[in-house]
């Protein structure tokens, strides 16, 4: 084999390598009953101040984390990681920082702003669920929104 004909199967074989896999398990949906949180009980204080997050261990597939842009809107997504979701640990957590969202299964990093992912392996945004705030009340729906 020519030494040209060895670095062109090496250079394919290293981009082939470095590529992302855009295709991996389809993200699961699964209806849940709505979510009502009263706002003012204590164990939701970390939702009263803008940027504030708390991780619901209900609804969706692995739960839900609920996130506060400012007093009139609130987004809830997913915790099911969406890089390879069928994986037993594929769970997104709060960073302890508070700053974003985390799956350590697989180290990627997701924004709270919009769930879209900035670091690791992911390469598609969380499922985003439907919010609806009344008075001090939030409701989650099942209704995805992305």
């Amino acid at each position: 084999m020519s030494i040209r004909k060895s670095k062109f199967i090496f250079l394919t074989l290293l981009l082939v390598a470095c590529t992302r896999d855009l295709y991996d398990d389809p993200i699961p949906i699964i209806a849940f009953a709505d979510i009502v949180i009263n706002l003012n009980l204590p164990e939701y204080a970390s939702l009263r101040t803008d940027g504030g997050s708390k991780e619901l261990s209900t609804g969706g597939v692995r739960g839900i984390i609920v996130y506060r842009q400012n007093a009139s809107t609130y987004l809830a997504y997913e915790r099911n990681c969406s890089y390879h979701p069928n994986e037993a640990c594929a769970t997104v957590n709060i960073h302890s920082s508070g700053l974003y969202m985390i799956d350590p299964c697989c180290n990627s990093n997701f924004t709270l702003e919009d769930g879209t992912p900035t670091g690791g392996p992911a390469w598609r945004p969380l499922l985003q669920y439907f919010t609806q705030l009344s008075g001090s009340t939030l409701t989650i729906t099942d209704e995805v929104i992305n």
